[in-house]
């Protein structure tokens, strides 16, 4: 009797033995089976017609083979098959599907280095190298399971960001692999892993830190401490709220004017004024002629590399360790805010492609229309001191 069934491991850890060889068909893939021996033994086959007649090939042993790898094989086989060639080579060549180091070379040279902007390539390579492949690298991708993103996600669970980030990375490596024949249709690993909370950062320097911060920049420059190109950089940050690797790549022919005009930023072609200060700045840079880059690094040609190193000494200096270079970016949209700039000219100076993204900015404009209210209030209490706060209320109803 023929007998049709989803073949998983638990539907085959409970089969019963019958004293006789007897088939379980996969309802799922059709000509996918298990053989059971009158034994015991379970064997995983493939079945279909050649020539006329119906043929078995056995794919492997179950407990040696998972069931996973075995309906893999077993679809490689079909379509074969079906193409009129021989099954029994693709059984080895699916066994030997890559391992996700080979694979991610890959992704680097086919997805990576084409499709993104070179700040989101660096942090991917980065992912790849620090927490992807040395958990998952020696592993074959046809083979890894979400248990074991899991596993990696929790490991990470002291790192939110990075572990989201991580998660994110590994899901586009698995669906590419799953375009690319490396893994079935519809396997994707990182499927129904919950992302952990990210908390996002919003510091940014009063007045008071800005004051010091600029005297800080001033006084390791006249002290020749780090490079001149560094400070200029720092201060064009501080100045325009440009991401940093707008000003690390700022070419002098992307000045026209007062106004810089970046053909490429991460949301595309932006275009900004810049105020006087910036100009001066500018200004006052040595533009080396072999070098197109405003902030020139060490090789001739090209802008400087890292940044990192050189804002860890000056932050030391001006007492503000907490302080991150991209919390420049945020103190110049929150002063935009407090100052009075509605959130969506700060969205277009910042580069934001949805004014969503500004909008963690909107409680500062808050803070400033509270207190125009509470002036209104300090202004009726001067007129009659003797009135209460209910008063005040009665008076603005009326």
């Amino acid at each position: 009797m023929e007998i049709i069934l989803k073949l998983i491991k638990s539907k085959i850890d409970s089969l019963e033995l019958t004293g006789k060889d007897q088939f379980y068909w996969d309802e799922q893939l059709k000509g996918f089976g298990l053989r059971v021996s009158p034994k015991g033994k379970k064997t995983f086959v493939v079945q279909y017609r050649h020539a006329g007649r119906t043929q078995r090939f056995r794919i492997g042993h179950y407990g040696k083979l998972t069931v996973h790898d075995a309906r893999r094989d077993a679809k490689i086989m079909l379509g074969e098959i079906a193409k009129g060639k021989s099954p029994a080579k693709f059984i080895g060549e699916g066994r030997n599907s890559p391992t996700l180091e080979i694979v991610a070379k890959r992704f680097i040279s086919e997805h990576v280095s084409i499709r993104l902007k070179p700040a989101t390539q660096s942090d991917y390579r980065h992912n790849l190298k620090a927490y992807i492949l040395p958990a998952l690298g020696a592993r074959k991708v046809a083979d890894i399971t979400h248990k074991e993103v899991q596993a990696l996600h929790l490991k990470m669970k002291d790192t939110p960001t990075q572990a989201n980030r991580t998660i994110s990375v590994l899901s586009k490596i698995f669906n590419l692999c799953e375009k690319w024949g490396l893994r079935d249709g519809a396997t994707n690993p990182c499927t129904q892993i919950e992302r952990y909370k990210e908390t996002r950062r919003h510091r940014f320097l009063d007045e008071t830190e800005l004051a010091i911060l600029w005297k800080t920049l001033d006084d390791i420059k006249n002290e020749g401490q780090i490079s001149q190109y560094a400070i200029t950089a720092f201060k064009l940050l501080i100045l325009t709220g440009c991401r940093l690797g707008e000003i690390r790549t700022l070419k002098w022919s992307y000045i026209k004017g007062n106004r810089v005009e970046f053909p490429d930023t991460k949301t595309g072609y932006k275009r900004l004024p810049l105020n006087a200060d910036t100009m001066q700045i500018l200004r006052d840079t040595i533009r080396q002629e072999d070098n197109d880059y405003v902030i020139c690094g060490e090789i001739a040609g090209k802008p400087i590399v890292n940044l990192q190193k050189s804002w860890r000494r000056v932050r030391a200096r001006a007492g503000l360790e907490d302080v991150r270079i991209h919390d420049l970016r945020h103190t110049f949209a929150s002063h935009a805010v407090m100052g009075g700039t509605p959130l969506a000219v700060v969205s277009k100076l910042l580069g934001h492609s949805q004014i969503a993204t500004t909008m963690r900015y909107a409680h500062l404009a808050d803070k400033e229309l509270l207190q125009a209210s509470e002036g209104i209030g300090s202004i009726l209490k001067q007129s009659n001191p003797r009135r209460d706060t209910s008063d005040n209320i009665h008076f603005l109803k009326r």
